[in-house]
C-alpha cells in the first residue's frame, strides 16, 4: 500500500472538538471529500493501480427532508465551520441544531429512497457509507484554464501556416445570409475553458482507510487539489 500524507482536520461541527472522520456515525448513499492528489497502490496480483486520494472531514446532518413536508426525500449535510463575521443570522439559526456555533462553508444534500430513524439533525456522517469495491458517481469542479481561441478550445484546424496566408487561427465565418440574419445558438466561438461541473460515472473505490478519513478511487478525479468532490453510490 502506497504511503499517503494526510492532514489533521477539525472534526467537531463547532470547530472545537477533535476526532477522526471514521468515527461512528450514520450511513448515507454518498459522502463529500476533498481531493489530496494522486498516488498508486498494488493489487492482490501485484498490478499497479493509479488512484486519487480523497480526504473526508467531518460532516453532520443539518436537515432531513421528507416527501410529506418537502415533496422529496433527502438528507442535507453541512461541513467546515465559518467564522461569526462571515455568517448571516439566517444561516446561524438554520445550523444551530446541527451543532454549528456559526455557519458552514459547504451545505449540500443527498437524495435518499428512505431516511432511517437514526438519521437525525446533528448526526455525524460515517465514512463507512462507502466501502472497498463500491462503484460510485463522482462530481466535482474541473480546473479553470482561462480564455482560449477556437483552435485550442474546439480543435478547429485553422488555415495554412505558410507565409502569405492571411487566415491562420481565426474562427472563420460565423454569420448567415439575410435570413436568419443572426448567429445561431450553440455556435462554437472562443471563450472560457474549464471550471465546469464534471461528473464521472462507474468509478471504483480501491480502498477506504476509515481511521485516517482517506478514500482511494481508481483513476483521475476532475479538479485541482483541495477541490470538493461528491461521491454517490451507483
Amino acid at each position: 500500500m502506497a504511503d499517503t500524507q494526510t492532514t489533521d482536520s477539525t472534526a467537531g461541527a463547532d470547530g472545537e472538538k477533535k476526532a477522526t472522520a471514521g468515527a461512528a456515525g450514520v450511513k448515507l448513499n454518498g459522502i463529500f471529500a476533498h481531493k489530496l492528489g494522486m498516488s498508486q497502490v498494488y493489487g492482490e496480483n501485484g498490478e499497479q493501480i493509479p488512484v486519487t486520494v480523497l480526504k473526508m472531514d467531518t460532516w453532520v446532518v443539518s436537515q432531513v427532508k421528507t416527501q410529506e413536508k418537502d415533496g422529496y426525500t433527502a438528507v442535507q449535510v453541512a461541513g467546515h465551520a465559518k467564522k461569526a463575521v462571515r455568517t448571516s443570522k439566517a444561516e446561524k439559526g438554520h445550523l444551530k441544531k446541527a451543532g454549528f456555533e456559526n455557519g458552514a462553508y459547504h451545505i449540500a444534500e443527498f437524495r435518499q429512497d428512505e431516511v432511517g430513524a437514526d438519521i437525525t439533525v446533528g448526526a455525524r456522517i460515517s465514512i463507512d457509507s462507502l466501502v472497498k469495491g463500491d462503484t460510485v458517481r463522482i462530481t466535482s469542479r474541473s480546473k479553470g484554464k482561462g480564455f482560449h481561441g477556437s483552435v485550442r478550445r474546439w480543435g478547429f484546424a485553422g488555415g495554412p501556416a505558410s507565409h502569405g496566408s492571411k487566415f491562420h487561427r481565426q474562427p472563420g465565418s460565423s454569420g448567415n445570409r439575410t435570413w436568419p440574419g443572426r448567429v445561431m445558438p450553440g455556435k462554437k466561438f472562443p471563450g472560457h475553458v474549464g471550471d465546469d461541473t464534471v461528473t464521472v460515472r462507474n468509478v471504483r473505490i480501491v480502498d477506504v482507510l476509515a481511521s485516517e478519513g482517506i478514500i482511494m478511487v481508481k483513476g483521475p478525479v476532475p479538479g485541482a487539489r483541495n477541490t470538493l468532490v461528491k461521491l454517490v453510490k451507483e
